[in-house]
């Protein structure tokens, strides 16, 4: 049987993993390999050190298998994930890691700022998030608010099964679009039940598509 190049075997492990999940491999000192996802994104390079503290720190240090949620602090959004260490020649030479977006919990709420103060309001009732004018705005029925989160951090907080990213400037509540028109090329357009159209760009269309089974 032939041996798989390191390509090869990481096109494999790509497919294997879902797309909700980054990956990334390191050798004993630096990042050697890494594929983000549309749900996570570390911003990790090829030749980046391992930082002291992460998950692949801990598992080359340790020498096995770290499973546990890691703060904003490392990487500037919170995250989930596992790094396991591979061997050669009964020495460690370095770690695999799966990277998981940090899901809601305990939360059904996103408090929005308002004129006079703060409005919670509950994620059934948000029908799409959108940055412009270097502010994040949080749109409800019939009232709109702003909010200190980047869309990055909505994108990872929020429950995935509702909210989507579909395009660098919106993610939206699924429940509230009424209908998916084809736009431009691998393009979609969104109409929401208040009316309100929404772009789903290129970058977002296939994962979007995905995730919504069609």
């Amino acid at each position: 049987m032939e041996k798989l190049t390191i390509d090869a075997l990481l096109n494999v492990l790509g497919e294997l993993f879902s797309d909700e999940i980054s990956i990334a491999i390191t050798n004993k000192t630096t990042y050697t390999y890494y594929r983000p996802s549309k749900r996570i994104d570390l911003k990790i390079k090829p030749g980046d050190l391992v930082k002291k503290g992460t998950l692949a720190y801990k598992a080359l240090e340790n020498e096995q298998k770290v499973s546990e949620f890691v703060n904003r602090e490392l990487f500037g959004v919170p995250y989930h994930g596992m790094a396991v260490p591979f061997y050669e020649d009964g020495q460690v030479k370095g770690s695999v890691l799966a990277i998981h977006p940090a899901l809601t919990e305990g939360k059904s709420v996103i408090t929005v700022r308002t004129a006079d103060g703060w409005k919670p309001i509950p994620f059934s009732d948000v029908k799409y998030i959108e940055v412009k004018d270097r502010k994040t705005h949080v749109y409800a029925a019939n009232f709109k608010g702003t909010h200190n989160n980047t869309l990055q951090e909505f994108e990872y907080t929020l429950p995935h099964d509702w909210f989507i990213r579909c395009h660098r400037s919106f993610i939206v509540n699924v429940n509230h679009i009424k209908e998916i028109y084809p736009d431009t090329h691998s393009t979609f357009l969104l109409e929401m039940n208040d009316g309100q159209q929404i772009p789903v760009s290129q970058n977002y269309a296939s994962y979007f598509r995905k995730l919504l089974g069609f």
